[in-house]
């Protein structure tokens, strides 16, 4: 795996494996675990809550690993809401090590695109054909830089813009920079049809100080040596939901904290809380 973002993705790997032991999970991916033990970089890390000294409590795997495991089953919940009212074709932008093509029940005919770099993909493809792993719906793979020009390898591959699409743009826009990002919405808007939809995740606020140094951030620094602040882009984010709206989507965002609410778990406010300006934006495309 590559540096950098890509260890990101093995530290979502691990949490969404320590919330698929928890006997509340909100989300099980049986996949998960076998990306951690597979790269040398996250080898140690746990995978299962009793491997968690200080438990919930601990700020990366108890607090944060919460909040991977609740996203994770809103925007399952998202995708198979739009499959059951007959979205068949998904893209995943960024795709990293979820499995979601393999551990969701896919209505018959359902195409999962997942789109990423060529060493993510690779290192993913490889574990999973350890694992002798099914998907449950039609998988297609497309290596690309989401910085750059991604269209073409998806709609080489099948890809019909004229279907209405299910969009899932999870743990990336943070990475990306601004022009990037810009590109990524207008690209998703020229693809999309009617009945199409695009789930994504956002900070809306810039954080202070206080926050950049409170204990997420820190605990991902010293415990895994992921610093997650070097890794977000510096720029001033765009207004992501507002050109989504320009273009005539309709467009709700929303709190973690209300899902939590929702579901009775996962994490909770606190102060110079690292988690409080990400929001999580469902956009529905005109027509």
């Amino acid at each position: 795996m590559a540096e950098g973002v890509g260890r990101t993705a093995l530290l979502v790997a691990a949490a969404r494996a320590i919330e698929s032991h928890r006997p509340d999970a909100l989300a099980r991916d049986p996949f998960a675990e076998h990306f951690v033990r597979a790269a040398p970089a996250s080898a140690g890390w746990p995978v299962r809550p009793q491997q968690v000294p200080d438990g919930e409590a601990d700020p990366l795997w108890g607090r944060l690993g919460r909040y991977f495991g609740l996203r994770t089953r809103v925007l399952d919940d998202h995708l198979l809401r739009s499959a059951h009212q007959g979205v068949r074709q998904v893209v995943l932008l960024g795709a990293g090590l979820d499995c979601r093509a393999f551990r969701l029940d896919w209505p018959p005919d359902c195409v999962v695109h997942e789109v990423d770099t060529a060493g993510v993909l690779a290192f993913k493809q490889a574990v999973l054909d350890r694992t002798e792993a099914t998907p449950t719906a039609k998988r297609r793979t497309h290596a690309a830089d989401l910085r750059l020009d991604w269209a073409e390898a998806l709609l080489s591959a099948g890809f019909d813009p004229a279907a209405p699409t299910a969009w899932l743009a999870e743990g990336l826009l943070l990475y990306l920079p601004a022009s990037a990002e810009r590109h990524l919405i207008a690209t998703i808007d020229r693809l999309s049809t009617a009945g199409s939809s695009l789930a994504y995740e956002i900070k809306e606020i810039a954080e202070s100080p206080q926050v950049r140094a409170g204990p997420i951030y820190t605990s991902a620094r010293q415990q895994i040596g992921i610093d997650l602040l070097a890794l977000f882009d510096s720029e001033p984010r765009p207004d992501s939901a507002g050109e989504l709206a320009e273009r005539g989507w309709t467009v709700a965002l929303h709190s973690p904290y209300e899902f939590t609410a929702l579901h009775g778990r996962g994490p909770r406010p606190e102060p110079n809380d690292a988690l409080a300006a990400n929001h999580w934006g469902f956009a529905t495309a005109p027509g």
